[in-house]
């Protein structure tokens, strides 16, 4: 019943929702902003095997040995050196052992 006076008739005041809703995506980008920010600090530290070795498992989900191997040209050894390090520091998990391990994303 428009025009009546009738307070179901009013147009509902979004304002509170979106102050709620602005706040709240503020926290949320401050709280990326410090996650980017050790995300940097720590692949400052790495070494550059060990950051190529995180942005394949980023990119491709999950890696083996062989394929990591393959695409970065480095030796076995030092791969399975690099990989040992990131899932002791938790940067990376290992499924499976021997032949069948995979790595993914910690």
């Amino acid at each position: 019943m428009a025009g009546t006076g009738d307070p179901r008739a009013r147009a509902p005041d979004w304002q509170p929702w979106v102050r709620y809703f602005l706040r709240a995506l503020q926290k949320q980008k401050q709280r990326l902003e410090a996650k980017i920010q050790r995300e940097q600090i720590l692949v400052a530290t790495l070494p550059e095997l060990s950051v190529q070795i995180l942005e394949l498992a980023r990119d491709h989900g999950r890696l083996t040995i062989s394929q990591i191997v393959q695409i970065t040209g480095a030796n076995r050894n030092t791969v399975k050196k690099h990989l040992q390090s990131l899932v002791t520091a938790q940067r990376l998990t290992q499924h499976g052992k021997g032949k069948g391990t995979w790595y993914g994303r910690g």
